[in-house]
């Protein structure tokens, strides 16, 4: 059983003084790093957050101008598919034109070229008309 004598408050009193020394060296040095230390991860936390939300920020500039940047790429390819294909019918008209002049000329030239023949032609058939009967008179 417990006895209350003389060393039961000496070893309270040891206890005591004990506790308090360790409060004062151990315990509240320790909670006050622990303290910090929560301090410093908060802060850290706090700033990562920060810092992430920045860069949320700024991805969403970038894909903004890069939409940007492709609808004018998308714009202006489309433009200058428009231009070449002006070009493109503009260049087929200019062939076809100058085919048609082409083919002109040459009909011209091969009526021209028949006409001559033709008008040579006669030439020679009456000519062979004439020796012809020449050498029929003769005969």
């Amino acid at each position: 059983m417990l006895e209350l004598n003389k060393w039961f408050f000496a070893q309270l009193a040891n206890f005591l003084l004990l506790l308090i020394l360790l409060n004062i060296i151990l315990f509240k040095p320790l909670l006050r790093l622990f303290r910090e230390r929560d301090a410093g991860i908060n802060g850290a936390l706090g700033s990562a957050k920060s810092m992430d939300q920045e860069k949320d920020g700024i991805m969403a500039q970038i894909d903004a101008k890069l939409a940007e940047g492709r609808t004018s790429a998308k714009t202006i390819f489309e433009e200058l598919s428009k231009q070449g294909m002006d070009v493109q019918k503009q260049a087929l008209t200019a062939a076809q034109n100058e085919a048609i002049e082409i083919n002109k000329k040459a009909k011209d030239e091969l009526e021209s070229a028949v006409g001559k023949t033709r008008a040579s032609l006669r030439s020679d058939v009456e000519s062979f008309s004439k020796q012809i009967v020449e050498k029929l008179v003769r005969a």
